[in-house]
């Protein structure tokens, strides 16, 4: 026997209506790729992003409901600067005829077990120029990263600390309470 026709359309709008942070995200990807932000753009984007989360039915993140606006643009700021950086880094390497810049693939064991953080954490280290994400093993919580410039274990070790650095910069931004938690005990562990 199935359920009510009408108890399943609100369930419907109940789901599309927790999804609205996607659904806006999908709605601006999409104006981005069109390269239009104008009220048309707008709508199909939106019609588009319905259909894709109605379609392609995924399971509910579960957001911290939390942002810190400081540390949110902490983190914006000093990505912009690590990018810029990266990018010099890069250039300089292929530019320097005196060595060839060696390369290494390091773990990085994280301290959350969160995916969603896990997942910005691994996107910011793929964006800047210089590393890029090889694996990420969930249940141990490590990222594999191959990394380029490395001369010897302190470059591991600093890439390392950075690849953390970053991930407590989204926990600091975007973090529930209880990943901030865990994460001054981790530094509290690491400092003792």
């Amino acid at each position: 026997m199935s359920e009510d026709p009408r108890r399943e359309r609100i369930g419907f709008v109940h789901d599309l209506w927790r999804q609205w942070p996607f659904l806006l995200w999908l709605t601006a990807l999409w104006m981005l790729l069109w390269g239009q932000f104008t009220v048309l753009a707008f709508l199909t984007g939106l019609i588009a992003a319905v259909a894709v989360t109605t379609v392609f039915r995924l399971p509910p993140i579960g957001l911290s409901g939390r942002v810190n606006p400081w540390y949110a643009l902490v983190f914006v700021v000093t990505f912009v600067g690590a990018l810029v950086k990266g990018s010099l880094t890069v250039a300089w390497q292929v530019l320097d005829l005196r060595r060839q810049p060696r390369a290494a693939v390091i773990a990085v064991p994280l301290r959350t077990d969160d995916d969603l953080i896990m997942a910005h954490t691994a996107v910011t280290a793929s964006l800047i120029p210089g590393s890029l994400v090889l694996d990420i093993d969930r249940g141990r919580r490590v990222l594999y990263l191959h990394v380029i410039g490395v001369r010897g274990d302190a470059d591991v070790d600093a890439h390392r600390a950075e690849t953390l650095a970053w991930e407590a910069r989204v926990i600091r931004a975007f973090g529930s309470r209880a990943q901030l938690e865990r994460l001054r005990a981790a530094a509290q562990k690491e400092a003792a």
